[in-house]
């Protein structure tokens, strides 16, 4: 385990568009994996932040993604749904993102340009599902409490990375009937996935900020110290199979 990271903001572009990411890796990273991160609805805020540093003081290099464009995040569910909704209406654009933001990490100081991974929260479950889909060459991706619907049916053999998907089993913002399309979804792909109910868990398990803002919005959110913990380890075990 690292005991010191670096951070720094990264300004990158896809497709003419300016994004503010963020860096967290290792003191002098050598020959590290590298994990994407991508944000919930509300943006690159304080939380994803936080999330990439925890990686990085796991020995990877991490890079928190800008789906958004200029840095920008939400504060209330009005705003958030606008700037989620204006990417996911916009496909080749945000594929244009996850290519950037996969060139990023590729081509970051210390970085094992073949061990490169990815993990999302919600809004970003999807985004790196997507990305596995599609075929981009991650290693692994983790969603968690991530959207299932797909913008893409991949053909058997195109789903290149392995899959975990970590679901709160209690979660009102993912119906059941979504999580039944995946699972046949990654069966008729062939994709090598795991899927994890937690038994109780809200949409936004991982988040310590989501009860406050589920009762403040009038959303079915809530944070679960022990289910977050028990997921953060489930993510560590998976990458350091991906990634032996």
């Amino acid at each position: 385990m690292a005991s010191d990271i670096d951070t720094k903001k990264i300004t990158y572009s896809a497709d003419g568009t300016e994004l503010q990411g963020f860096l967290a890796a290792p003191a002098g990273a050598s020959n590290c994996p590298g994990v994407l991160v991508f944000h919930e609805w509300w943006g690159l805020n304080d939380y994803i932040r936080g999330r990439a540093a925890q990686l990085a003081a796991l020995g990877y290099v991490a890079f928190a993604a800008d789906m958004y464009g200029g840095g920008k995040t939400a504060d209330d569910p009005a705003g958030a749904s606008e700037l989620m909704n204006g990417v996911l209406a916009d496909i080749p654009s945000a594929e244009a993102r996850l290519r950037a933001a996969y060139e990023q990490i590729q081509s970051a100081a210390g970085v094992d340009e073949k061990r490169i991974g990815a993990i999302g929260y919600c809004f970003g479950g999807a985004m790196v599902l997507h990305a596995a889909r599609t075929g981009v060459p991650l290693a692994g991706v983790v969603s968690f409490h991530g959207s299932l619907g797909s913008a893409h049916q991949p053909q058997p053999g195109e789903v290149r990375a392995k899959i975990l998907v970590l679901h709160g089993a209690a979660d009102q913002l993912v119906p059941d009937a979504d999580v039944d399309a995946f699972k046949k979804e990654m069966d008729a792909a062939k994709a090598d996935y795991e899927f994890v109910a937690y038994e109780g868990a809200l949409h936004g398990f991982t988040n310590p900020a989501a009860t406050e803002k589920g009762k403040k919005f009038g959303l079915p959110l809530g944070y679960d110290a022990d289910v977050d913990a028990r997921a953060w380890q489930d993510m560590k075990a998976f990458f350091e199979r991906v990634f032996a």
